[in-house]
């Protein structure tokens, strides 16, 4: 009987090891058999191995011995629908960030740009590497800080220059991914063809108008538009832009020019005559907040009135006083006129609070400027979108095959001090 037991509790022992080590599958691995038996416990195999960022677990275990128990399962090919998450890349991405760090005139909406841009990073960056390129104003200096940058990065972000941007665009310099900060001058008004590998983020007052165009269309289908106009030329672009917008889509339109200082209470007076007469149906002011709020209060008009970003009163929204502002109707970034929004509220808002609104809007496209890189590093140059601080984005092939972003900034209405947002899809 002792050899019998003797053999029965070795053929335990046996069967036990071989349920642990091959019959339990990948996901598990035994510690210890059944503490019924006699037998002593059978050592757990410990796999131990480093997962680096952008490093995935299937990487990660190519080291382990080939043991069919503990094989990881094969990984599925990664989808090619933007609204899925993209693999992280195996090495750190390195991003140079062109600045005009070293101009007189740029240095701080440069340097606006750069801390939305590493805010963005500090939460989303991952697996990648920023070096900042600081440049001068010179058109020469910028390309040359650009062949640099390209030759030690994977991608670059910048210039932030229009005129920059329009020299690199005309150069043969861009031999890497690059995110441009600005529509290159000229680029608006005659569409002209842009490197492969360039892909333009800048903010365009241009399709802003064109935008606030189609939302008024689609709420005045019969509209006739009186275009408020100041003499900067910015105001100029988006009187223009949105006029073309305008004629395009079959309506009609007159401006009225609403100059600064002294002679604008006079044309404000006049402007009111004129409403009284011969009302349109809506007024689009190519103003700044200021000259917007002293129309409004000037003319006491209900008459429906369209703006862009320029046309936000900002903080005087909220003042006393600010009522005449009331139902006037603002396309402007997530990231101003949408504070709480899901996709705004887990960025950082800038250490200076009382800055001007368009050092804000620099601050927010630096943030989105670098999650547009990274998407093109994550996708390998695939067509994405995302909801950005700055809007909608969506980068889609042309028929070229060249990446275009577009962007659908936030609709709001101004009522008591606040942005209602409104769908101006429909």
């Amino acid at each position: 009987m002792n050899i019998l037991e003797a053999r029965c509790t070795g053929l335990a022992r046996l069967l036990v090891a071989l349920v642990c080590l091959g019959g339990v599958g990948p996901q598990r691995l035994c510690a210890s058999v059944d503490a019924n038996t006699s037998a002593r416990p059978v050592a757990a195999r410990t796999i131990s191995f480093t997962r680096t960022a952008g490093t995935t677990l299937a990487a990660a275990l190519t080291a382990v011995p080939d043991d069919p128990a503990i094989q990881p399962k094969p990984i599925k090919p990664q989808s090619d629908d933007p609204a899925q998450p993209a693999a992280r890349p195996a090495a750190p991405v390195r991003i140079a960030l062109l600045l005009p760090m070293r101009s007189d005139t740029l240095a701080t909406a440069a340097e606006s740009v750069r801390a939305g841009f590493m805010a963005s990073v500090e939460r989303d960056g991952t697996g990648f590497k920023v070096e900042v390129v600081s440049t001068g104003d010179a058109p020469r200096d910028v390309l040359d800080a650009y062949a640099h940058a390209a030759a030690a990065s994977d991608i670059v972000v910048g210039p932030l220059a229009r005129s920059a941007v329009a020299a690199l665009a005309d150069s043969d310099a861009v031999t890497r991914p690059t995110v441009a900060l600005s529509v290159p001058e000229g680029h608006a008004a005659v569409p002209r063809a842009l490197p492969r590998r360039m892909l333009v983020a800048g903010l365009s007052i241009e399709d802003e108008a064109k935008q606030v165009a189609e939302w008024a269309a689609r709420e005045h289908p019969q509209g006739r538009a009186l275009i408020l106009t100041g003499g900067a030329a910015w105001a100029q672009r988006a009187a223009g832009a949105f006029e073309a917008r305008w004629n395009e889509l079959g309506h009609t339109n007159q401006r009225f020019a609403v100059p600064s200082g002294e002679a604008g209470k006079a044309a404000i007076a006049e402007l009111k005559q004129k409403l009284e007469i011969d009302p349109p149906d809506l007024l689009f002011a190519a103003l700044d907040g200021t000259g917007l709020l002293a129309v409004r209060a000037g003319t006491t008009t209900a008459i429906p009135c369209y703006g862009g970003g320029s046309a936000n009163p900002g903080r005087a929204a909220g003042e006393p006083g600010a009522s005449p502002l009331d139902g006037v109707r603002i396309l402007d970034l997530p990231w101003i006129v949408l504070p709480d929004h899901p996709a705004v509220m887990v960025y950082p808002r800038p250490p200076d609070t009382e800055q001007p609104l368009d050092m804000d809007r620099l601050y927010a496209l630096g943030i989105d400027a670098f999650r547009v890189a990274r998407e093109l590093a994550l996708r390998g140059g695939a067509p994405f979108g995302m909801d950005g601080v700055t809007g909608r984005l969506d980068a889609v092939a042309n028929p070229g095959g060249r990446l275009e972003l577009r962007r659908r900034e936030a609709a709001v209405v101004v009522r008591n001090g606040g942005f209602e947002p409104v769908d101006s899809e429909h």
